[in-house]
């Protein structure tokens, strides 16, 4: 008896997944964690909103959810200044990423992003037989010009730029993005990862026309909104691009739970302004932390600090397995240099007194 006959390119794969997920380490070490600090998800949960339309919409979960997104579309282009003919939802960026991908690079098209970023991105690229090439880092931050000549050089289909970035938590103006979008490739698409873009200073945003077809800018829910679980994100580009996704897409893949708290969570902009008053605490908080060990805390855009640990990967690694073998889940880069880091979320107080207290035993294992 035979079994499946798999494509060539689906053999050739790894069977694994981007990120081992806390679930999987708390079941490995047969402990829960005491502080869950390593996802860049939002600890401080999403709108009371949210939560009883979340709530309210569960007896309805016998039926799909609407296939267009109809009234959330809606409220985001009215809260965007757009058309809702300029937005498409999806599951999560990462759902929207697989989507674009699956839309422009096949077997041996080029696509360009930077080393050490954002990897579920090279998951999807690998996944649909494109190309990856890559760029380095410039000062801890991605290099827009670095990207787009690359990109030229090797007549890339799409480039990927996260702004603010992960796992570094840098940024650039959103003036400067578009400014070296001169330099992008005819026939090149910019995805603009934006899924920090909330935490940021004013003018991180990149000011991109709606409608020009250079570009696709992504957003999601799972980071101040507090809605990782739900996987909601949206892209916002040319309508051209945007109904481009209806080829692809999985048309019922947004549940009516989801879409019922992503609805109520963009109408309480109250609560994210004070999600963003208690991110930039955390931010403050982590940084004494890191000092107040000899290490060295990076600026950050983000819900979360990346933290020079001063040495190599090797080291930071040692650092991070103390740190989880406390009860403390956090991540790290995968990529020298930046892997000389590790990345801490924000948290409550309580998360961040645990975290303060297991670092310098994990220092000094490591050491």
């Amino acid at each position: 008896m035979t079994g499946p006959r798999y494509t060539p390119l689906a053999d050739s794969l790894p069977a694994t997944v981007p990120f081992v997920g806390p679930e999987t380490q708390e079941r490995a070490r047969g402990a829960p964690f005491i502080a869950r600090l390593g996802a860049n998800e939002s600890v401080f949960g999403p709108s009371p909103r949210a939560i009883d339309a979340m709530q309210a919409a569960a007896s309805g979960t016998w039926q799909y959810g609407d296939p267009e997104n109809h009234d959330l579309v809606h409220a985001l282009a009215t809260h965007h200044g757009v058309r809702p003919g300029n937005i498409m939802v999806g599951e999560g960026i990462d759902g929207l990423l697989g989507y674009t991908v699956r839309l422009l690079a096949g077997p041996g098209d080029a696509v360009v992003t930077s080393v050490g970023a954002y990897p579920t991105f090279n998951y999807h690229v690998a996944g649909f037989g494109a190309d990856l090439h890559t760029v380095p880092y410039l000062d801890d931050r991605q290099d827009p010009a670095a990207l787009f000549a690359k990109a030229a050089e090797v007549d890339a289909k799409l480039v990927y730029l996260c702004n603010p970035d992960n796992p570094m938590g840098s940024w650039r103006a959103g003036r400067d993005i578009v400014e070296a979008m001169d330099a992008l490739p005819d026939g090149t698409l910019l995805l603009l990862d934006e899924a920090y873009v909330e935490c940021a200073p004013e003018g991180t945003a990149a000011p991109v026309d709606i409608d020009d077809p250079r570009v696709i800018r992504m957003r999601t829910f799972s980071k101040v909104y507090g809605m990782a679980g739900a996987r909601v994100g949206y892209a916002m580009g040319a309508e051209e691009m945007i109904t481009a996704f209806n080829k692809v897409r999985n048309h019922f893949g947004m549940t009516r739970i989801a879409q019922a708290g992503a609805m109520a969570a963009l109408s309480d902009q109250d609560w994210i302004g004070d999600v963003k008053g208690q991110i930039a605490t955390a931010r403050n908080r982590i940084t004494d932390i890191a000092r107040d060990n000899g290490l060295t805390p990076l600026p950050s855009a983000t819900n979360f600090v990346a933290i020079d640990c001063g040495r190599d990967g090797a080291f930071a690694k040692a650092v991070l397995d103390g740190l989880v073998a406390a009860g403390i889940f956090v991540r790290m880069p995968f990529a020298a240099p930046q892997n000389r880091c590790i990345r801490v979320s924000c948290g409550r107080p309580g998360d961040l007194d645990a975290f303060a207290a297991a670092l310098p035993g994990a220092l000094a294992a490591a050491r």
